[in-house]
């Protein structure tokens, strides 16, 4: 059954808030059992936090806005009503449960966001400009555009989520997800702006969706303020296209949690300062994950984003001093056409085990004013951005590395700084059949 939210008061006019009228809908949907609130008339909807209930699916008509409120009092606070300016650890900041959220559900059962309208997170309410290359906000975290928390069975599809002020879609703790076909449209400087965030959750599908973010696109976290629920497993990510000032795909940097059991396949990543990122720096492991027939181009983006360019990078590195970060095991790269600023960047300290590389043709090429030649290791105990000829692959205390038929193609130099093909240290177990050079 439909609910119409015009039926229940809404003005849809872009000036009148229409939480009561939008919220009303959805609690008598929810009450009859299930059902669909509609936003319709190629109107603007204005309103304050929503809270999602379950059997409900919450659907924008093509044409049709929900725009979120202007007015950081009018937020719901998923963190027990407390404003929480996060916590910080050696200078880095964590993430704990987001402070505010536009639409947010906890514990709710069969739900959906659905429709060919548009979601509208009003960024730049909360922004200010800090330099030509990016604009942030006097307080972290700011709203999250939609956080679901200890859901099952959710679906978000078709919709088009736009100008978010923080992370733009975040599942915690939920079990059962698929976010298909929806887009992401993120001003890419406005700084925090993931895209898809799943957070321990497990059996989530993101398939078919375009994102566009000025943080990481999609993200696999593990984050200390959802540390009741269990790890982060069980993830498909398939025929997507990403770019990204920051990552475009990444497992980290928060990974307090394990993750296990990834599958990424046919996705295309374009204008990214990094492109397939692991960062581990808590305890939390990376287990069994395949990354397949992908295309990669990145470049360099100004110095205040994190990256330089890889289109594969892999760390553990401790957090702090007595924090000792996980291991990276058993991850299969196939089918990898890359074409950038910086080649295949790991860094194991011996915490880095088994990973294959099977037809991975890394191409080096200048595309952007930055400078070339370095390797970015932040955040970390010690961690900096550091000056060195950029190799095609530059690895690092990795214990069993097998590396078939990959290859690396140098367009030019860098200035001088494109050095290498393949540089190998301090690892074990390591082997390289049929790599080949080429220089144009």
């Amino acid at each position: 059954m439909d609910y119409d939210v015009l039926s229940y008061g809404a003005a849809g006019d872009g000036r009148t808030d229409d939480a009561a009228a939008i919220q009303k809908a959805i609690d008598e949907a929810s009450a009859a059992g299930g059902g669909r609130v509609v936003l319709d008339g190629n109107r603007t909807y204005l309103s304050r936090s929503l809270i999602l209930k379950a059997g409900v699916d919450l659907h924008v008509v093509r044409g049709s806005r929900l725009l979120a409120t202007p007015v950081l009092e009018d937020y719901v606070h998923p963190n027990e009503g407390k404003k929480d300016e996060g916590v910080s650890i050696a200078g880095t900041p964590v993430t704990l449960k987001p402070s505010y959220a536009f639409i947010y559900a906890l514990d709710q059962d069969d739900i959906a966001i659905t429709g060919d309208g548009e979601i509208d997170g009003n960024c730049y309410a909360f922004v200010k400009r800090v330099s030509q290359y990016y604009v942030t906000g006097d307080f972290y975290p700011r709203p999250t555009m939609i956080y679901l928390e200890h859901c099952s069975h959710v679906t978000v599809r078709d919709i088009t989520l736009c100008n978010a002020p923080f992370w733009t879609l975040h599942p915690a703790g939920c079990y059962d997800v698929l976010i298909q076909s929806i887009r992401i449209l993120n001003p890419l400087d406005v700084a925090n702006s993931d895209g898809i965030d799943p957070d321990h959750s497990s059996n989530v599908r993101i398939l078919g969706c375009h994102v566009e973010a000025a943080d990481d696109c999609i993200c696999l976290k593990s984050s200390a303020g959802n540390m009741e629920y269990g790890p982060t497993e069980n993830i498909v990510i398939a025929d997507c296209t990403l770019k990204s000032t920051s990552a475009a795909l990444k497992i980290g940097t928060e990974g307090t949690g394990d993750f296990r059991n990834i599958v990424v396949r046919g996705i295309t990543i374009s204008g990214t300062n990094r492109a397939i990122s692991i960062q581990i720096r808590d305890g939390g492991c990376v287990r069994n994950a395949v990354f397949s027939d992908i295309t990669i181009e990145t470049r360099r983006f100004a110095p205040c984003w994190w990256g330089t360019a890889e289109p594969i990078a892999i760390t553990s590195i401790n957090r702090t001093a007595s924090t000792e970060s996980g291991t990276i095991e058993d991850v299969v790269f196939e089918n990898i056409i890359t074409l950038g600023e910086n080649g295949v960047f790991i860094h194991g300290n011996h915490k880095v085990r088994n990973i294959r590389m099977r037809n991975v043709r890394v191409g080096l090429k200048t595309v952007s004013k930055w400078e070339k030649g370095l390797y970015d290791y932040r955040p970390g105990e010690g961690t900096e951005v550091v000056r060195r000829g950029s190799s095609a692959f530059f690895i690092t205390g990795v214990d069993g590395l097998l590396m078939e038929d990959c290859s690396a193609v140098f367009m030019d130099d860098g200035g001088g700084s494109f050095v290498k093909d393949v540089e190998i240290i301090d690892s074990t177990d390591t082997e390289n059949r049929g790599f080949r050079t080429e220089r144009r």
